[in-house]
Parts: C-alpha cells; structure tokens; sequence
C-alpha cells in the first residue's frame, strides 16, 4: 500500500470486498482508458479492503469505491459503478496532477467522508440514511430520460451520456434496467390507443435501457423542454432534416427506434419520475437547512425469553426513544429459519445457545423507523456481549439480560442493507386487489397511480378493463343480497376501470388506508388526505375499491387475473399476528439480491 502512495502520477484504485472481488464491469473501460491515453502517469491497482489496514473504514461496503490518489494524497473518490462519471474524473485527475507536477502547484486533498470513528458517528447519525432515496432542492426543475435499448445495444450509452454531460444537464440519477412487459405496457399506457402500441411494448422490454433523472443549473428555466429540445422529433427523418445535431437524428434509426426519450411536460416528467425511482423526493428548506432527517427503518428482535414478560416494557422504551413501530409480529421459529436467519453465525460457538433460545417460544419481530433507525437502535442496545454489556453499558442488553443465560435478547440490524433482508424476512410481501372504477378513471387515474408508487407500493400487475355484468356480479357476490347491488353492478359496467396487483409489507390494510372510508362524508371528516376524501363524489362513486383481507385478494386476483403464484405469507387481520412463520429461505434469498439487481 505505502508503495503504491509513493508512486509518480495519478493512481486510480479499486477498492473491493474481499466476498466480492474487484469491480469487473469497469474493466474493460479501464483499459480501454489506459490504451487510449497511453500515459505513462496514469496507473491503475485494485486493493482487497479487508486485508489492508488503511483501508479498514470501507470494509463491509458493498457499492463499489474508486479512490483517486496523487502524491499519496487522496484527490477523488467515486462511489458507484458510474462508467461515465469514472471515464471523466479519470481524465479531470489526471490534467490536474500533471499541473502539479509540471508547475508545482499545491494538491487539493478531499475528506472521502466516511465515518472515521464512533464519535464522529454519533455527530452524523444519518450516515447510514438508505442510499437508495434521491433528494434535490425544490428549486431545481427535473425530468426523466431513457436511452432505449436500441441505443444500448449498439454500445451508445457511454457516449450518449457524455454528450448529455457536455450539454450542461445534470445527472441526479441513473438506473440501468430491462423494463418488462407489463412495467413497459404500464409506462406506454397513454399511448395504449395508437396502431404502433405493442410494437413499442415489444421493443422496450426487449433488452436494457439506462434510466436518466436530468436536471439544469439551480434557478435555471423548466429543463423538460431544453431536454426535448435536446433530443430532437421523435420522427427520425424530421430529426436529420430539422434538427441535425439533436440525439435522435445521431442515433437513432427510425421512429420506433429513436434512441432516446423525453418526457412530454411537467406532469408527465413528475408520474415517470414515481414510475422508475419512487425514492426521488423534492427537498424543502428545512431539509436544505439541515433540521429534517431521513426517515429509515431497522429490524428489533425481542428473543422469548422476555417476549412474554418485559414486551411492554420494552416497547415503551422504544417509544419513548422516538421510534415509530411500522410493522409487528409475533412468531415460531424453527430450527431450520433460525439457521437461514443466521446463517453467518452457525459455525461460531454460542450458536446452539442462540439456536435454543430462538426456538423456545414466540418471537416479538419489529420494524422500527425515525430517522437514522439502524444507527440510534444500535446505540440503546449496547453491546452484543451479555458480560461486556453488563460491565460497560446500561443499556437496553444489560437491563433485559436473563440471569445464567450467554445469549442477550435484543437482536438490532448492523446495517441499513440488513436491515431491508431481515425485515423482508419477518414481513414477506403481501399482495392485494386495487381498482380505479369509471368515476375516477379520466380525471384522477394518473394522480391515484402516482400516489400509489409515492406510496411504496410495487404494481405487479395491471389491467384496463370493462366489466361486463355478470363479472361485476361476480366480482361483488358477496353484496348480492344488499338493496344497492343492482346501482354498485350497473355503476361498475358503465365504463372501464383499472384493475391492479399491490405489492408490499401489510398492503391489504396500508391500501384500505389509503382509500379511506367508504363513505366519501366520513372520510373528509376522519381521514381528508385519503383518495375517496379528495376525489370521491358519493358513497357510490367512490373512486377506488380493495380488498378487505388477504383471503379477500387472493380470491379476486385470481378471478381477475387467473392464478398467479405469489411468495407473500399471511399475516392476518390485526396489528400483531401470532402465527407460525412458513419456510420462506428461498423467498428471502431471493429479495435480497433482488434489491440489488433491480
């Protein structure tokens, strides 16, 4: 390591876990890079952080760190595997150590701001703030772009980034994705009415595109338009003839495949932008001030040998340490979960004592969210040594610690990252039934379906459809015998409506939550930000319908949309559900890597 600080020039350094291996997708670019610029003061080396001891604070980290090094001073650091962003620091750093060099001007060394010791730990408590949220300042205009896979296929995307760069936008995302069908069919649906409709559908789930949140310089004028201007006509030949320097007429080679898009309007860019990064999120000025943080969630585990006794008094103190419980169950564990569960525990030697405590009755799972969770959680339990704890700490560990027992009985997520698995773990997803019914479907379908991924809800499934009468009379049966059956039936056959598949921890009571009451008068004065309260007229033109259990959306998925297999287990109708959690290992494995895929 000291060896390669002292080398002449600009280092360019892969940092890797040693689980992992070095960033393999850069590779070629980095040669690419080497051959092209054939500098002989641009190197590059990998470097395993968990054997090198300077490299101790980017252990455990799995997005993918290059760290840029000049003199043995660090001068750049990029997190990410941004091909683009990496190609451009390559050359910026370089230009400016050859400066140095030459001139013998002064390096500019950057903090790399990670999180160095506990105490400055404890003084930026959002730093384990989930890395997937996007937040820009309100006063920035934004829009989305996709270079499609057309664009992709042909090896464009670096380039067409780059040119996108030069141009003066702003990149405040980028996703590389293959949409699926129905994701594809879901985006397009405006276009639903137009001859070339599946042919597009078709054409964008056929391989990867790149994701685009653009943005201008802060105060600048709406960015939807200078973007569109950007790109050119959608109609190629109107491009190479109009606007020749545009992308479309670049790069793409007929209507269909045009390269690029661009949202039409504001209203648009803000339904895309809930469409592909449902995390993005305007900042308000007390954010940008500093006094607002990120609300994030973190896994707690009250083991059963306190579950029954201290359950309540431990919830108490959570409470009363500002954490909201979003999610709660009470479950059996078997062996074999508690393996999956802990499966980088099974060959440590306090395994089979944690492994009996675990399986000895009911465990008390919770999903904690405040901002900074995992961080603020980790803190009040103390350490996971039950003597250590006791010596050291007064914590949550010490206080609860069962006399003659090795194992503590808190559990806490280590990470933001752990955090998402082992909740995904106790609350799988759930699944239910959601309609937009004719009343709502031409004025407020769009705003109800952007507040439904706003909302954290994944849209499995979607369909527009018009119910013909005997499949409204099927699909609301169970008020046959009701005096307003005939209107409700007759209603929902009047025009179409959208039938959708939620997907999400407790969807079935989150979704009827959202809806609000039945009664559109009741929900205006309970509950006035739900969907009926704004955009429902009567008791029968009320806007949305869901499921009212589980039970209830499996039976009308399936009538709807035929059987559809799904991972999600039951949770019952109450807040905490005493159940037996069913083997779910490959579900669970599944979504974590899921997570990082997509």
């Amino acid at each position: 390591w000291e060896e390669m600080l002292s080398t002449k020039g600009l280092t360019v350094v892969d940092v890797y876990q040693q689980w992992c291996g070095p960033c393999r997708a850069v590779v070629s670019l980095l040669r690419k890079i080497k051959n092209e610029l054939g500098d002989d003061l641009l190197h590059f080396a990998t470097a395993e952080a968990d054997s090198i001891d300077a490299l101790e604070k980017y252990r455990g980290k799995c997005e993918p760190t290059f760290l840029f090094y000049g003199g043995g001073e660090l001068v750049g650091v990029l997190r990410g595997a941004n091909a683009p962003l990496l190609q451009r620091m390559i050359v910026e750093e370089l230009g400016k150590e050859k400066l140095v060099l030459e001139q013998g001007g002064e390096r500019k060394a950057v903090n790399d701001g990670l999180v160095d010791d506990e105490k400055k730990e404890e003084e930026t408590p959002q730093q384990s703030e989930n890395e997937e949220s996007i937040i820009v300042p309100a006063s920035k205009s934004y829009t989305v772009a996709i270079i499609k896979p057309d664009a992709v296929a042909h090896g464009k995307a670096n380039e067409i980034i780059m040119k996108i760069q030069d141009a003066g936008f702003e990149i405040l995302a980028h996703e590389e994705r293959t949409l699926t069908e129905i994701e594809a069919r879901d985006f397009y649906q405006h276009k639903a009415a137009e001859a070339c409709f599946e042919d597009l559908v078709q054409f964008m789930s056929s391989g990867p595109s790149h994701i685009l949140v653009l943005s201008q310089a802060e105060g600048s004028a709406n960015v939807v338009p200078s973007w569109r201007e950007f790109i050119g006509p959608a109609d190629i030949e109107e491009a190479r003839r109009e606007k020749p320097e545009s992308l479309r007429a670049q790069y793409g080679t007929q209507t269909l495949f045009n390269a690029v898009h661009g949202s039409e309007d504001i209203d648009q860019a803000s339904r895309e932008l809930a469409f592909f990064f449902p995390n993005f999120r305007t900042a308000s000025v007390t954010e940008q001030d500093g006094e607002e943080e990120h609300v994030e969630r973190t896994l707690a585990l009250i083991r059963p040998d306190i579950a029954r006794e201290k359950r309540d008094e431990i919830l108490a103190q959570i409470h009363k340490s500002g954490f909201t419980v979003a999610l709660q169950r009470e479950v059996m564990l078997t062996g074999e979960q508690v393996r999956q569960f802990y499966f980088q525990h099974v060959e440590e030697d306090y395994f089979p004592a944690l492994l009996r405590s675990m399986t000895s009755g009911p465990v008390l799972a919770l999903a904690l969210a405040r901002s900074g969770a995992v961080h603020h959680w980790k803190n009040i339990l103390g350490p996971s040594d039950v003597n250590k704890a006791r010596e050291e700490s007064p914590d949550l560990r010490a206080q609860f610690a069962v006399e003659n027992e090795p194992i503590n009985q808190l559990h806490g997520s280590a990470s933001h990252e752990e955090a998402e698995q082992e909740i995904n773990f106790f609350f799988p997803k759930q699944q239910t039934l959601a309609v937009i019914k004719p009343d709502a479907m031409e004025e407020h379908r769009e705003k109800i379906l952007e507040e439904i991924r706003g909302s954290g809800f994944s849209v499995t499934q979607l369909k527009e459809t018009v119910l013909s009468r005997e499949m409204a009379e099927e699909f609301y049966k169970e008020h046959r015998e009701k005096p307003f059956f005939g209107q409700l039936v007759e209603f929902m056959c009047r025009g179409p409506c959208m039938m959708l598949i939620l997907t999400k921890e407790n969807a079935v009571e989150e979704w009827r939550a959202m809806m609000g009451p039945t009664d559109p008068d009741q929900a205006k004065a309970t509950c006035p930000n739900s969907l009926r309260a704004r955009f429902a007229s009567n008791i029968l033109h009320n806007s949305v319908h869901g499921s009212s259990s589980e039970q209830h959306a499996e039976e009308k998925i399936s009538f709807i949309f035929g059987d559809i297999c799904s991972d999600a287990e039951p949770t019952g109708d109450g807040e905490t559900d005493t159940t037996t959690l069913a083997d779910n290992s490959d579900s669970f494995y599944e979504l974590s890597e899921l997570k990082y895929l997509f």
